[in-house]
């Protein structure tokens, strides 16, 4: 099974690029997309000529702000959205598939802002994220991808000490957020298999950050421990363009 996981940084913006054919090279079993910036029937206006895919979005109360979206080959068994927390559910960040096996929790982690003014809100948002997940993992186990806006050790960007405090998704409260899940139990399955390699995810479109490999990895697939076993790879595919994010990639025995 192939899953695939890209914030897009507007999916209307994407389409008139090169997603459809980056998608068909990818060929994903389920495909992840963050950061749509765009109401549901606009999600489902820009991918139409996506076929064969049962699809599902969540979009923001907020038109043109955050927003994910689903496509799977394999029908979910149910599909939610949100955590339940009235706080958290209004920004269209999360969505969770149920399947047989385990459930795909696709999700677009807040950015604490350029001025740091969302970082008190976006530790209590890592907490209750938290343990939405461990709820879920009482039942099966789970896979959670998508865009964490956080650069979890020195490796994960390109200048660590410039950044440290001072930038959103590098502070010591977003690396201690990473550090709970870690230690809860869910595993960085890309870290894991690839420990001492630097990869990015996500380049500013400023100061020819892409061209400069000047990036940051925040996009993650976190999974319960119990499918590391079942993980074949796991890729970053850093040479596709049509965002400031590229996508990720999990092969997984399922």
């Amino acid at each position: 099974m192939n899953i695939i996981s890209w914030n897009v940084n507007g999916i209307r913006a994407a389409v008139k690029k090169d997603f459809f054919d980056s998608i068909e090279k990818l060929n994903p079993d389920m495909l992840c997309l963050q950061e749509t910036k765009a109401q549901d029937d606009e999600t489902e206006s820009a991918l139409s000529l996506l076929k064969g895919y049962h699809n599902t979005y969540n979009s923001a109360d907020k038109k043109g702000y955050s927003g994910t979206a689903i496509l799977s080959k394999p029908e979910a068994l149910s599909i939610t959205l949100d955590m339940g927390i009235a706080e958290h559910d209004n920004e269209g960040r999360i969505q969770c598939a149920e399947y047989t096996d385990f459930y795909l929790v696709n999700v677009y982690v807040p950015n604490s802002g350029q001025q740091l003014d969302r970082l008190d809100y976006r530790q209590k948002w890592d907490a209750d994220f938290l343990k939405y997940l461990k709820n879920l993992e009482k039942k099966k186990p789970v896979i959670a991808c998508g865009d964490f806006n956080v650069a979890h050790r020195p490796i994960d960007l390109k200048n660590d000490k410039s950044n440290y405090n001072k930038t959103a998704g590098y502070t010591q409260i977003e690396i201690d957020g990473m550090d709970n899940f870690i230690n809860s139990g869910f595993v960085d399955s890309w870290r894991k298999l690839h420990p001492e390699e630097v990869a990015y995810t996500y380049w500013s479109y400023r100061f020819k950050a892409r061209e400069r490999n000047t990036g940051w990895r925040i996009d993650y697939f976190l999974i319960s421990e119990s499918l590391m076993d079942k993980v074949k790879s796991v890729r970053i595919y850093s040479n596709i363009l049509g965002s400031d994010h590229c996508p990720i990639g999990l092969e997984i025995d399922l």
